[in-house]
């Protein structure tokens, strides 16, 4: 399962969701559902986007986790 840490790297930045909002040119209503884990998908732009705006890299808001009972 892939997690998305954006609110880690929004409060390292002390960036609101309203602001990156703003600076990414994407809703905060869809920046919300990546942010809480409920998006099924994102596009390398967006990814692109988000990563200029808080200056990261995708590693940095983009963890792998294991499936509970998923073998290695």
């Amino acid at each position: 399962m892939i997690r998305v840490d954006l609110d880690v790297m929004l409060a390292r930045r002390k960036m609101s969701l309203t602001e990156l909002s703003n600076r990414v040119g994407i809703t905060i209503a869809n920046l919300s559902i990546l942010k809480n884990g409920r998006a099924k998908a994102v596009r390398l732009e967006t990814l692109d986007a988000i990563c200029r705006a808080l200056d990261c890299q995708p590693g940095d808001i983009l963890v792998y986790e294991r499936d509970e009972g998923e073998q290695a």
